[in-house]
């Protein structure tokens, strides 16, 4: 957010554990999405908990399905704009993206 601000570019927060993107905004965001999609899943400590692996997590519809039953999963930051979606990091992906 403070990247957006520094750049005057107005951006809509949005905390997604309070208010999950459900399967339809998640599809949107893969249809903009300029990484891999599987990118979008937190390879972290839940995952391995929920004893996952990269199979879980192959296809457009496994990584929604996925995001949709963990959203904690879900990777961050991720910016949205009308046309492009990616995740910002590293940080000056944010920057080329706002500009």
């Amino acid at each position: 957010m403070r990247i957006a601000e520094e750049l005057g570019v107005d951006a809509e927060v949005v905390l997604y554990l309070k208010t999950p993107p459900d399967a339809a905004t998640l599809r949107a965001i893969v249809a903009k999405l300029e990484d891999p999609v599987t990118d979008l899943v937190r390879r972290d400590s839940l995952w391995q908990k929920l004893g996952l692996s990269d199979a879980d997590a192959a296809t457009s519809d496994q990584v929604v399905d996925l995001l949709v039953r963990h959203k904690q999963l879900l990777q961050r930051p991720l910016l949205v704009t009308a046309d492009t979606a990616i995740i910002g990091r590293p940080k000056d992906r944010v920057t080329a993206l706002l500009s």
